[in-house]
């Protein structure tokens, strides 16, 4: 069974002017809601600085609190909300888990092995490090593990190539890429010719340029013709 971890949580009063006396004692509000009641609390700023990492993106966390309503319930920690500044958590979003009901859940893809294709002078391209899943909430995986080491030039791996347990459901499109091996001289060709364009475009200007000076030539001369003094008849 997927371990959980208990977090302390206590109830709190709404309102803006309460949440920032939470947030200058290092506190965080929070909300739960889900299978349960919507319940407003707060939680140790430092606590959810520790979870709030991708090693813990799915874990199950127990809520501890003298709040009855809460007390116990089984949580995803949702959404935090963080300063864009400071990087310290705003506000957090908990969801209350029924066990015995599925839930989607977004689980990242671990690729193992290299790729044959890079010993061939190929580039492993990484498309999408994730997928949707749909699972009981005590059978989400940590990740999902995937062999690229058969990976030759221009091969990908699909979503629909992954191997998944019978429990879970990918929810994922079948046809969408995780990763591809391309090949590095294609990539160089099209950033040459990417970079010659602007150098074209440059030159046509200093060709108008170079032609309207040309047409400008026998114009003046034929002012000049005009301009000069005729010669006096004898």
């Amino acid at each position: 069974m997927k371990s959980r971890i208990e977090l302390n949580v206590e109830s709190r009063e709404t309102g803006k002017g309460n949440s920032r006396n939470l947030r200058t004692e290092k506190k965080v509000p929070a909300v739960v809601y889900g299978a349960i009641e919507n319940v407003h609390l707060h939680v140790s700023e430092k606590e959810i600085v520790k979870y709030n990492v991708r090693a813990f993106e799915n874990a199950l966390f127990t809520l501890k609190s003298s709040n009855g309503t809460a007390n116990g319930k089984v949580v995803l920690m949702k959404q935090v909300d963080v300063h864009p500044l400071s990087r310290r958590p705003l506000h957090v979003d908990f969801f209350a888990l029924d066990l015995t009901k599925t839930v989607r859940v977004s689980v990242e893809i671990k690729l193992e092995g290299k790729p044959i294709g890079l010993s061939e002078g190929g580039l492993l391209n990484v498309v999408n490090r994730s997928i949707e899943i749909e699972v009981l909430p005590t059978d989400i995986p940590e990740n999902i593990t995937a062999d690229i080491s058969h990976l030759g030039l221009g091969d990908a791996l699909h979503v629909s190539d992954l191997k998944v347990p019978e429990k879970i459901k990918v929810l994922s499109a079948p046809e969408t890429t995780i990763a591809v091996v391309n090949v590095q001289e294609e990539e160089v060709v099209a950033t040459v010719a990417a970079e010659a364009v602007p150098a074209a475009g440059a030159a046509a200007p200093a060709a108008a340029a170079g032609a309207k000076a040309g047409a400008a030539a026998p114009a003046a001369a034929k002012d000049a013709k005009a301009a000069a003094p005729a010669k006096a008849k004898k």
